[in-house]
This record gives structure tokens, C-alpha cells and sequence, in this order.
């Protein structure tokens, strides 16, 4: 019988960590994999509460009590197919998302006893399920002979791709980057997604009958008309690129970068791609600072470091407690010797043609907005000069809607964002009704988990529509 006051005697355990004074210089992920004999005790402190928090604060729903009942009896397989039920890219989300503010903030145990490492656990079935041989059956799906196009191979498009083949459609996936997963793989730094991760889901996605075009941009190398002359309908899963400024001088010095492209030529240049116009920025022996206060700046602090920058400070305009990011990721680039300055912010980038200095003014945080969040309010006469030789923008990302889409009536927002609500007769349909899109493009820069989950329910509404039709 289950001990269900194993959590008593077990603490929590997380995997093996490399020492961040051997981490900084390799790329590789800094968290080594549990052993059976140790993730089926940590699955096993999970007390299967009646009303499971952690499934309700997990974006997609994962049915995460069961699937940690599973491994804790060794029935790995089993496992994996629950865990794939909910979710398409469950080894990915294992990796990369915040569990800290999701399931494990939310599970039972966190209240003294050290929440149920349930990141780890979710990785460590995915990997050793497909090492072990293990795959998505869908032998019993028929073909319906309906035809899907996503562009995108994100999360919301590899999602949405997903639960159509799972229902008989067939699904063909464009992108422009020539291998799949967009940030995931361009974006994400290895240190915390390995590449060979995101390369075996192509793997097993196109064993499941997905079809890849890479190396293809809708709009300049195949026209969007061609979609939709060619499938049933087409899904739209193409993220948000296009950088937010601060609106203060000195953003167009030189030494001055965006996230985004540092963070992908990096990756490039790590992985001995063929950067294309991605060019790689070193900052070794830079004393560098990082503004912004998310996962893209602990991203792009880490990364400096991993460069061999001579100094890296983040600068972020609120205290550490109201910062958006993952607090694993500040505890990780802390341990890497990052420095944090909270309360700060920044009001001019200074130099003679090249970044000298960043002009940054502290603050307090003030009453809440219309959303509950606490502004923060500059304090008179607390200006201060920090010395830098390059500055980092991570402000974060809104859409970047291509100029095809208004000539299919494919309306977005005053935030640029797609119209296509998740409550309509069928869900994520945009106002043109042969075209759905899902993920950050329609909700504005999220969390990886909740791409997938719009894609996947995207999927949803493409197959009742498509049925209806």
C-alpha cells in the first residue's frame, strides 16, 4: 500500500546540480537526471490530495498526482502516455518552465515539508521513456482526409500539430528557422534546453506522420493564398519577435543590443550553425549590463557569463519579489555571480558614440494598476551612474503581424495581437474563418506552457470546424 506520510520521512530532493563555478564555462544543462530508485521516492511523497492544486495552477492541466503515482510504482510507459494526454511537449515544459510559480508554488507539501519535484519528474519520464523505446501510439487513428498548414514550429504550432494527427488530419508545418521550435531552440539558451531535446521531438512528431517545410517563409518564399487554397484551414503560430524599447537616449549607441538577436546568434555560434544573417556578439572581458527583470534577462545574463564577460549586472525597475521571471533562474545566475540591482530605473544610456555608462534612477513601488500590480514610482534626487561596456535590452516581445494578414482579413488589436478568443463557438478561430492562430502572437509574450495549451485547444476548434463544415 501507498505510505501516504512518505513526505515525512523523504525530503524533497531536486536532481544533481553542477557547481556554478564549473557550470559558467560549458553550455551544456546544469541538471543531471534522476535515478529510478530516486524518482520513484520523490514521486512517492505526492499525498494524492482530493483537490490537486498543482493540476489546476498547470497551464495545460496535466494530470500530475496520476503520473506521479505511476513512476513512484515503476510504470514508466504508462506515465509517459498519461503525461502525453495533456501535454505535447512534456519533456520540453519539464525543463523550461517556472514550476515554481506553477505546480510546485501551488502543491501541498510546499507549506514546510518541500513541494513534489514535479519538473523533474515530468523530464525525467519523457527521456527515459524514449531512451527506453517507448512512443505515442497511434496506430487505431484513421485518416478523416483533412488537410491542416501551420506556420510556426513553436510551441503553439508543434501543440497544435500534435492533437491533429492524434484525430486524423493531416498536418504540415512551415517555418522560416531551418530546424523546429522556434525560441525553443534559437532562443533558449542550451544551459537550460539542450538542442538534442527539441531535435528528438521532431524525431518522434514526424514518426507520428507531421510534415516539416523549413527554410520557408510564408509572405516572401510561398504566398498565404497558397495555404489556403491548398488545406482545409491553416493555423497561426509564429510568436512575438519585435523587441520593446525603453524610450530613453542613448538606446541607438553602439555596444547597445537587442535580447533576442544576442540570445540566437549565441546559439548559432554554440551549436556551429550557419548563423545566415544571425551574427554572434561576444562580451568577453565586458562589464555588461542587462534591463529587464524576466526570463529573457536571466537568459541573457547567464549567457554574458558563459562568454566570459568581466562583470554582468541585471538592473530591474521593481524589487525581487514583484520581478516577472522564474525565481530558480535568479537563484541560478546569483550562484554564477551576477549582481542584481532592484529598484532601479534606467533613464539614459551615456556615451561618446559607444555605451559608457547607464543613468538609472531608484524607486519605490506605488499603488496598484487597473491589474493589481504595483507601480513603480521614481524617488527624487537617487540618480546613479553605472559603469558598462555593452547594455542589453530585455524588455520583452509583442507580435510582429506579417502584411499578408490584412489582405485575408485577419484583424489583430490595438496590441497588435491576433483576434482569435479561446471562448468562441470554435476556439481560436481569427475573423477570417479558415484560419486559427494560438500562443504568444494572440495572447502577447507567455510562458512556453501556455502556447502549447492554445495550440492544442486551437486544434480543437479546427476540428469542430472542419467537422461542421
Amino acid at each position: 500500500m501507498k505510505d501516504h506520510f512518505q513526505f515525512l520521512d523523504l525530503p524533497r530532493q531536486n536532481p544533481p546540480k553542477d557547481p556554478a563555478q564549473y557550470r559558467i564555462h560549458h553550455w551544456n544543462e546544469i541538471y543531471q537526471q534522476y535515478d529510478s530508485a530516486v524518482v520513484s521516492g520523490q514521486s512517492a511523497r505526492c499525498i494524492s490530495c482530493g483537490n490537486p492544486y498543482c493540476q489546476w495552477k498547470c497551464p495545460v492541466h496535466n494530470y500530475i498526482p496520476e503520473w506521479l503515482g505511476l513512476v513512484a510504482e515503476d510504470r514508466l510507459f504508462e506515465a509517459a502516455e498519461l503525461s502525453h494526454q495533456t501535454n505535447s511537449l512534456p519533456e520540453i515544459c519539464g525543463r523550461i518552465c517556472p514550476q515554481d510559480r506553477l505546480c510546485e508554488g501551488a502543491c501541498t507539501m510546499n507549506d514546510g515539508f518541500g513541494a513534489i519535484t514535479i519538473g523533474a519528474v515530468e523530464k525525467y519520464i519523457t527521456d527515459e521513456a524514449f531512451s527506453q523505446g517507448w512512443r505515442p501510439d497511434i496506430s487505431n487513428i484513421k485518416p478523416n482526409g483533412k488537410t491542416v498548414a501551420i506556420v510556426g514550429s513553436g510551441p503553439a504550432g508543434l501543440g497544435c500539430a500534435d492533437v491533429l494527427v492524434r484525430n486524423g488530419f493531416s498536418a504540415t508545418v512551415y517555418d522560416r528557422y531551418p530546424e523546429i521550435g522556434g525560441l525553443l531552440t534559437f532562443g533558449i539558451p542550451p544551459f537550460k534546453l539542450e538542442k538534442k531535446v527539441v531535435l528528438k521531438r521532431r524525431e518522434i512528431m514526424e514518426e507520428m506522420g507531421v510534415k516539416f517545410v523549413l527554410n520557408t517563409e510564408v509572405g516572401t518564399d510561398i504566398d498565404f493564398q497558397m495555404l489556403l487554397d491548398e488545406y482545409d484551414a491553416v493555423f497561426l503560430g509564429m510568436g512575438t519577435y519585435t523587441y520593446m524599447k525603453g524610450g530613453f537616449p542613448g538606446e541607438n549607441l553602439q555596444g547597445v543590443h537587442e535580447a533576442l538577436p544576442y540570445l540566437i546568434g549565441n546559439n548559432f555560434e554554440v551549436e556551429n550553425w550557419d548563423p545566415g544573417s544571425w551574427l554572434p556578439t561576444n562580451l568577453n572581458d565586458q562589464d555588461v549590463v542587462v534591463l529587464g527583470g524576466g526570463d529573457t534577462a536571466m537568459d541573457c545574463v547567464r549567457t554574458a557569463v558563459r562568454q566570459g564577460a568581466g562583470k554582468v549586472t541585471c538592473v530591474y525597475r521593481r524589487d525581487e519579489e514583484n520581478m516577472p521571471g522564474s525565481r530558480r533562474e535568479v537563484w541560478h545566475a546569483k550562484e554564477e555571480g551576477v549582481r542584481f540591482l532592484w529598484n532601479r530605473q534606467p533613464l539614459e544610456i551615456i556615451g561618446n558614440g559607444r555605451v559608457e555608462q547607464v543613468k538609472v534612477i531608484e524607486t519605490r513601488l506605488g499603488e496598484p494598476d487597473e491589474r493589481g500590480r504595483r507601480q513603480p514610482e521614481p524617488i527624487p534626487d537617487s540618480t546613479q551612474l553605472i559603469q558598462c561596456d555593452s547594455v542589453i535590452i530585455a524588455f520583452g516581445f509583442r507580435p510582429s503581424p506579417s502584411d499578408w494578414m490584412v489582405q485575408h482579413d485577419i484583424q489583430t488589436d490595438s496590441f497588435l495581437r491576433v483576434q482569435a478568443s479561446p471562448d468562441s463557438e470554435y476556439p481560436f478561430q481569427t475573423t477570417n474563418p479558415k484560419v486559427f492562430s494560438g500562443g504568444d502572437m494572440v495572447r502577447g509574450a507567455d510562458l512556453v506552457v501556455t502556447a502549447v495549451f492554445e495550440g492544442r485547444e486551437a486544434a480543437r476548434g479546427i476540428s469542430n470546424y472542419l467537422s461542421a463544415s
